[in-house]
């Protein structure tokens, strides 16, 4: 009989199986967490050994994001021709190889390099995590799985930051890229043990052995078999991995409005984690206590994006992630008010990582209703990918300001502003997405 299975699984409960999926990939985002902030807790160690001026940190901040813009450019869309699985496991060797060897680097621009390297991988796997979480969820609970999957960033980077504050103090800033290196490649194993392929991708690309494939997933997912596969769109084949596929008609708009939001959300959000262990050190606090601040935003971030999760199934998407962003710049804007008090400013940290994780989780949650299962990975790998170049430009853009002589509590006033513009890009990309369901996979099954 003919067998609508998106929908079935749309609309049905999740199995254990689906919600075990959801926590490999709130692991896998974790590495996330711990990569990006390893520079801003190691940054003071690095900056004393080699003497490094405020560009010269901007720049090791920002190499990382580079290489994790080119990775959800580049390396991202290969998923959607080879599948979410295998590309999450290449970028994982990529991430081992990239932080051991930065444990190794002799000069600020060698680190550089493996950073640019090393966020590659992170890059790269990011859009598969995310479309992963979001095709193994139910439609009631898909935007509640992504902002669990959000959750992920500070977690690793909360665990990964009391994890580098004994390393520092006991063994150096190299140990802590050892412990990133083994970390990310104990990961390898468990993604090849339970993290499942897409469903989504082998039923529309149908690549070699994909019927028994579906089987084992649907039979995991306690659905009948199928007999035979649905028949292979054309379209879909065509448009595997294409960039030009993310401007055709209906989709012009919104992949306009999420790249602005998400490019004006990492300007601000990766200048707040990158910096401000190093602005709370530089305010007269300790080195630990400036990884404190850092820790305390992450933890922020933790809460923020839970709470997003359980009011996502109650709140529309699109008031939801706007008044988390206006929210995030009203936070950003007090931390620089409070930095010289320490009590307001650790509070002000953890409202930060509350409200812009929440934010962050939300623009996430677009991505997958937005586009087709044929373009999906390559659709929110090129947002997260102009995302990050934003990224890229918000930690540099930061040390040259600082260089020329701008205070630091004045920065956060700044930054602020580009968090109110993504706000308005959510309102917009709302208007634009609808309500609308997701495309249907139809098969014969028993």
């Amino acid at each position: 009989m003919n067998r609508d299975i998106r929908r079935t699984l749309d609309q049905g409960p999740m199995t254990p199986f689906q919600w075990l999926a959801v926590a490999i990939c709130v692991m896998l985002v974790m590495l996330d967490g711990f990569d990006v902030l390893v520079m801003a807790f190691t940054a003071s160690s690095i900056s004393a050994e080699w003497q490094l001026n405020g560009a010269a940190l901007g720049f090791l901040f920002s190499a990382g994001l580079v290489g994790m813009a080119l990775g959800s450019l580049f390396l991202a869309p290969l998923a959607d021709r080879w599948g979410r699985q295998t590309v999450i496991l290449l970028c994982l060797v990529i991430v081992t190889a990239g932080m051991g060897l930065s444990a190794l680097s002799r000069s600020s621009t060698e680190l550089g390099l493996l950073r640019a390297f090393t966020g590659v991988g992170i890059g790269g796997m990011l859009a598969s995590v995310g479309v992963i979480t979001s095709e193994f969820a139910s439609d009631k609970w898909r935007s509640t799985a992504i902002g669990l999957q959000a959750t992920g960033y500070p977690i690793g980077a909360t665990i990964g930051g009391t994890i580098a504050a004994v390393l520092l103090e006991q063994h150096g800033w190299r140990s802590v890229f050892v412990f990133g290196s083994l970390a990310t490649a104990l990961m390898i194993p468990m993604v090849l043990w339970r993290l499942p392929e897409s469903l989504d991708f082998l039923m529309t690309r149908q690549p070699a052995g994909a019927l028994p494939k579906v089987n084992g997933l649907l039979r995991r997912m306690q659905q009948p078999a199928l007999d035979q596969l649905p028949a292979r769109a054309a379209a879909a084949k065509a448009s595997g991995g294409s960039i030009s596929a993310l401007f055709g008609p209906g989709l012009r708009s919104s992949t306009l409005w999420l790249w602005a939001g998400f490019f004006l959300l990492m300007f601000s959000f990766y200048f707040a984690l990158s910096w401000t262990p190093k602005l709370l050190v530089s305010a007269g606090l300790s080195a630990r206590q400036g990884v404190t601040g850092g820790v305390l935003l992450n933890l922020g971030g933790i809460v923020g994006g839970s709470v997003f999760g359980l009011l996502a199934a109650r709140v529309a998407l699109r008031p939801l992630t706007a008044s988390a962003l206006c929210l995030t710049a009203l936070a950003v804007a007090a931390f620089g008010l409070f930095t010289h008090d320490l009590g307001l400013a650790f509070a002000a940290a953890g409202a930060i990582g509350a409200f812009i994780f929440a934010s962050m989780a939300g623009l996430y949650a677009f991505a997958p209703v937005i586009y087709p299962a044929a373009v999906r990975t390559t659709g929110l790998g090129w947002a997260i990918g102009i995302g990050r170049l934003g990224a890229v430009l918000g930690p540099m853009v930061a040390g040259l300001l600082l260089d020329s002589g701008w205070p630091a509590p004045h920065l956060y006033y700044v930054y602020a502003l580009p968090l109110l513009a993504a706000a308005a890009s959510a309102m917009a990309l709302g208007r634009q997405v609808g309500a609308g369901p997701r495309p249907r996979l139809a098969a014969s099954a028993h």
